[in-house]
């Protein structure tokens, strides 16, 4: 995730304390490292002769047989999905106020799966522990490998019930990711050679080409990157989300607030009182289209509606916490290679 809300205010924050009646039994009988072992190689194998993996901690898991109880943060449930996976368990935004699916949920049937932990800090142990996890799969924001919506509290008492897998998304490009997820979609039995599976990954070449191309034909086009709470208005530095690099490598041209004001949102991003929204030159707005942040329609502040790029129309939407699979990624790059091939230099 690229910004912290005002009531989250680190990467990490505020989370909530772990742990339950009634588990200590569960807990004892799992131990502290089931399935775990310091490995080589890349990937996983889930073909024949148990199952391994070593994820971008360089921890590698193996177990007698593919995991068939997969818990995952809500983001990497959707991307397995679109490989033909189908997760027991969610943790993260799954689902919305009136029940629908969030949009971090992607294409999955929200109603089919256990959700453990819906907002930041929640994670059910006793739900946990009921689905009789084979593996623990989340993506990581730091290089520290905190595994993203896992509970700090709690995380010792997780970690007991089943093996952990985390999928990096700091400070490297979108690509580096969707293969790496690719890859454990592969040990974990997808079926990649799907022609939807397929067809997705052409359509996501075939769309960064066309970005890099609108990148090129529109020199001097000045992309911000925000995000809207109440108090504050977040701009994202492109030095350590992955779409952002992505992007970048293809020619974008990013606003980048300097270093000293990136420092105090951990290096991520620059808060902004909203009289001060006005600090960069923008011609296009991408807005962070999480359910976490106000949405460009909802923004009511005189400031924000004075904007060259608002006023111009030239505000499109940003997934902080892309769904790691080419079908969901697609419409990133197109959704950016359409603004930038329409937009108007202002100012």
């Amino acid at each position: 995730m690229s910004y912290a809300r005002a009531t989250r205010p680190t990467r990490r924050g505020l989370l909530a304390a772990g742990g339950a009646l009634g588990l200590g039994a569960v807990l004892a009988a799992c131990g502290d490292g089931k399935g775990k072992d310091a490995g080589s190689g890349k990937g996983g194998s889930g073909k024949s002769g148990g199952w391994s993996f070593k994820d971008d901690r360089g921890t590698t898991v193996k177990l007698d047989k593919v995991p068939a109880n997969i818990v995952a943060f809500t983001g990497v449930a959707a991307a397995l999905y679109d490989y033909g996976i189908q997760v027991k368990g969610v943790f993260g935004p799954t689902k919305t106020k009136d029940g629908k699916a969030d949009v971090q949920a992607g294409d999955m049937d929200v109603s089919k799966v256990t959700v453990i932990g819906n907002t930041w800090g929640q994670f059910s142990i006793e739900k946990y522990a009921s689905l009789a996890p084979d593996v623990l799969v989340s993506t990581m924001f730091d290089k520290a490998g905190t595994l993203w919506y896992v509970p700090e509290e709690s995380k010792k008492k997780i970690a007991q019930l089943a093996p952990s897998v985390g999928i990096s998304v700091y400070d490297r490009k979108l690509t580096d990711s969707l293969e790496r997820m690719w890859a454990l979609a592969d040990s974990l039995g997808g079926d990649l050679k799907a022609a939807k599976v397929t067809d997705a990954k052409k359509r996501f070449e075939a769309a960064a080409a066309r970005l890099r191309a609108a990148a090129k034909a529109k020199p001097g086009i000045k992309v911000l990157v925000g995000s809207a709470s109440d108090p504050l208005f977040y701009v994202s530095g492109s030095n350590l989300s992955i779409d952002l690099e992505y992007f970048k490598s293809l020619g974008v041209d990013f606003v980048e607030p300097p270093e000293s004001a990136k420092a105090k949102g951990g290096g991520w991003y620059e808060s902004l009182s909203w009289e001060n929204v006005d600090k960069y030159h923008a011609d296009i707005i991408m807005m962070d289209d999480r359910t976490s942040a106000i949405q460009p329609a909802d923004i009511t502040k005189a400031t924000w509606k004075k904007l060259p790029a608002v006023k111009a129309g030239q505000v499109i939407s940003r997934s902080p916490e892309p769904i790691l699979s080419y079908d969901k990624c697609v419409p990133l790059l197109t959704s950016l290679a359409e603004a930038l091939e329409k937009a108007k230099k202002l100012g």
